[in-house]
């Protein structure tokens, strides 16, 4: 029979020190656990202490809490331990109905993917509890991520361990280097995953498109040796090095429907007063200067890439009304009336989400 890897056998060995803690009320002396632990009872009086003083700190550091009380409250001289079950056992768990919902959307979307496995496990144990998710109000949203490429797990986990990697990466002339950096980020863009990280060679961060890595990333250090930048933002990275970010900051003002454009929302706020839209719109929400409609705010939000921000506002049809900048506006039409030739409809009968209002939006894209 193959003896288990090292790893291995620590985990048991802190397993058993964990049972063995919790099932007593009473401190147990260091002898008692020697004796309840099989990797203490088989080591020397050296080893055993060592080990023993090892795992303490990791038990405490995995926030366990290892209790060192008096074995007998009269003679105090020798320490005993023990796990006090109240503070180790979890709280009661409990999700609000579109909690359990999204929870449920969130392992739907990993069902063709890499970790199909894990998200499935985690909703069968919600299940299980008798926690019943309500999908109603995510009817017909089916969102799925797919994690071909076989660098992903090896990726994640280095990203999520803080470990440096060493991989083969094919660039854009074909040719295979050499690759070692360390793990920022790992995000999905335009429907392929992307790495973010410290290239060590070139002393600078770069991004790598996974399916360019050949074969597996091997890991090249220690977990835990190096720490990811405070300000590190990878989705603009990623913008940057797929030449969408135009380089600079644009203040933009959109009218936004109450309820919608989440991700809008949380990169802007909601500023008071009047809207300035050019006086030649039609009538709705967005047209002239004036207060803004009820049911509407006015958001205001910094865009380094007005071309980005306008596939973002077309996405959210006609909850979105493009105020300020007229190039935004100019480019949230030119997509717009692309969709509208492409489905045989006259461009000429109006520019929904740039020039006209919500409710004429509404009939335009109908």
């Amino acid at each position: 029979m193959a003896r288990p890897s090292p790893a291995a056998a620590k985990t048991e060995r802190l397993l058993n020190l964990v049972i063995a803690l919790l099932h007593t009320r009473q401190p147990l002396s260091r002898a008692r656990l020697r004796e309840a632990v099989p990797d203490y009872a088989g080591s020397s009086d050296e080893a055993f202490e060592r080990m023993f003083e090892r795992d303490k700190d990791e038990l405490r550091a995995l926030g366990v809490p290892l209790r060192t009380e008096p074995i007998d409250p009269f003679f105090d001289d020798e320490p005993g331990y023990r796990i006090d079950q109240r503070e180790y056992a979890l709280p009661e768990i409990d999700f609000a109905p579109d909690e359990l919902a999204v929870l449920g959307l969130a392992a739907r979307s990993w069902s063709q993917a890499s970790l199909a496995g894990p998200a499935a496990q985690a909703l069968r144990k919600l299940e299980a509890a008798g926690l019943v998710k309500d999908e109603t109000s995510v009817a017909g949203i089916e969102p799925l991520l797919h994690t071909r490429e076989p660098a992903f797990e090896p990726v994640r986990d280095a990203v999520l361990s803080r470990t440096p990697l060493r991989f083969d990466y094919r660039g854009g002339s074909g040719d295979l280097t050499e690759r070692h950096v360390q793990p920022w980020g790992l995000t999905s863009w335009h429907g392929r995953w992307y790495l973010t990280a410290h290239d060590l060679d070139r002393d600078a961060p770069r991004v790598f498109r996974l399916d360019r890595i050949a074969g597996s990333p091997t890991k090249a250090g220690r977990k835990g040796g190096y720490d990811v930048p405070s300000g590190h933002d990878a989705a603009a990275m990623i913008r940057s090095s797929v030449g969408e970010d135009d380089g600079g900051t644009t203040t933009v003002r959109l009218l936004v429907r109450e309820g919608t454009a989440a991700s809008l929302r949380r990169r802007g706020r909601v500023v008071t007063g009047t809207h300035d839209a050019d006086p030649g719109q039609r009538s709705g929400a967005g047209s002239g200067s004036g207060p803004v409609d009820e049911g509407w705010d006015l958001l205001e939000l910094p865009a380094g890439s007005l071309r980005t921000l306008a596939r973002e506002v077309c996405g959210a049809g006609p909850d979105v009304v493009v105020i300020a900048p007229e190039e935004l506006r100019s480019l949230v039409s030119q997509r717009l009336e692309a969709v509208l030739v492409a489905h045989g409809t006259d461009a000429g009968t109006g520019h929904a989400g740039a020039s006209a209002g919500p409710d004429e939006q509404t009939r335009d894209l109908g």
